[in-house]
């Protein structure tokens, strides 16, 4: 452990890319929790490392992820071909000469007390570049089951993983088992609420209050068959309320908007309001992205599964399944099929709610800032 100087703010320094939203929603979690615990003894920074330092074409991966997660066979074959001890090993050592002022730059402009990061492509060149007399390097995987080999580099002082089946893959990994800790996924403060009042929570939100609610998310670039699961919803015959959140999704939003819904339907774009859409609603229609999972469970909301990326995403909808907290319904008559079962046998529905409350870590964001403290000497107030 590393201890401040009297009067020093130690700060914390998170390497993150926007190659999906998964990556900074755990930052932007932790941090939050960084401050809650420790207040103003800190200062926390984030950095983009694709985006602002790595060098063409790599510096145009979170630009270009979008369309790329739109081939789903493709990504997959990609994670497949290099997932692996031997495979990581030949990426990093091929890749290191291209990236190796970058990353060196990028660790001498941002001076820190401790790295954290949340992402599997850097992990490797900013250990080598920091060097053997380098701050504590802490890695929080983001990925829920099926973790890459990029996540894990026994060089890191703690890998933070979200699940005993990604430690269970860490060690798989020749990770030394003392630096492997489960801690679950980071997520907001904000989805650590129950909500004790859904109808007040629906008339607040311009909702029906006496309906069946199904949220249905696509993920911040509103991925997966979102429209026509939408429309099969729609078109089933139930008697519920449809919130549909499009993301950054502004041509599927114009679209859903342009139709017309025979039940209450409402469309938003990328929303703020996404813990109090899960709070007053009754079940979840999702791509199988480990935060979205994470924050369900959290808000004790049944999951359907109608869409994942192969290869990162395909544990979740195992760990959904064996959790108990939802299913995995990749057409849209299954999703109508599996919403009917739980509209007509509540108490079908109320034994999945008793799963995510079980199966929840909410306090995961708490934990591990407070294990970041711990490396450079803080302890709560």
């Amino acid at each position: 452990m590393n201890r401040t100087p009297a009067g020093h703010k130690p700060h914390i320094l998170f390497l993150f890319s926007d190659t999906g939203g998964g990556h900074r929603a755990a930052a932007d979690a932790i941090i939050e929790a960084l401050h809650l615990e420790f207040g103003d003894r800190l200062t926390t920074e984030m950095v983009d490392f694709l985006k602002d330092y790595a060098p063409p074409p790599y510096n145009q991966l979170p630009r270009f992820y979008p369309e790329m997660v739109k081939v789903p066979e493709l990504w997959g074959a990609g994670f497949k071909i290099s997932d692996g001890r031997p495979q990581a090993r030949i990426v990093t050592s091929t890749l290191w000469p291209l990236v190796r002022q970058a990353a060196r730059r990028l660790v001498r402009e941002h001076p820190a007390d401790l790295l954290v990061s949340v992402h599997p492509l850097g992990n490797s060149f900013f250990l080598k570049a920091l060097g053997n007399k380098r701050p504590p390097f802490i890695t929080v995987v983001t990925d829920m089951v099926t973790t890459h080999a990029l996540w894990y580099d026994s060089r890191a002082d703690l890998i933070c993983v979200p699940t005993r089946l990604a430690r269970q893959r860490a060690l798989e990994y020749h990770m030394p088992p003392e630096k492997v800790v489960v801690f679950g996924q980071p997520i907001s403060e904000r989805y650590t609420h129950p909500c004790d009042d859904k109808a007040g929570m629906r008339r607040q939100l311009g909702w029906p209050e006496d309906k069946f609610v199904v949220l249905m998310v696509g993920g911040g670039e509103g991925m997966g068959p979102l429209a026509e699961t939408a429309r099969a919803v729609d078109e089933s015959g139930l008697d519920v309320t449809q919130v549909i959140v499009a993301g950054r999704n502004e041509k599927l939003k114009a679209y859903l908007g342009s139709l017309s819904w025979e039940n209450p339907t409402f469309i938003y774009s990328f929303t703020r309001d996404l813990p109090n859409f899960m709070r007053a609603a009754d079940a979840i229609v999702t791509k199988a992205g480990p935060g979205t999972i994470a924050e369900a469970m959290a808000a004790s909301l049944p999951i359907i599964l109608y869409a994942k990326l192969p290869g990162q995403e395909d544990g979740n909808v195992l760990y959904v399944e064996e959790r108990g907290v939802g299913v995995w319904a990749p057409e849209p008559l299954q999703v109508v099929r599996t919403l009917t079962r739980w509209v007509c046998k509540p108490r079908l529905r109320e034994k999945i709610v008793a799963n995510c409350r079980e199966a929840a870590r909410p306090e995961a964001s708490r934990l591990i800032a407070r294990a970041l403290g711990a490396k450079i000497g803080l302890t709560g107030s």
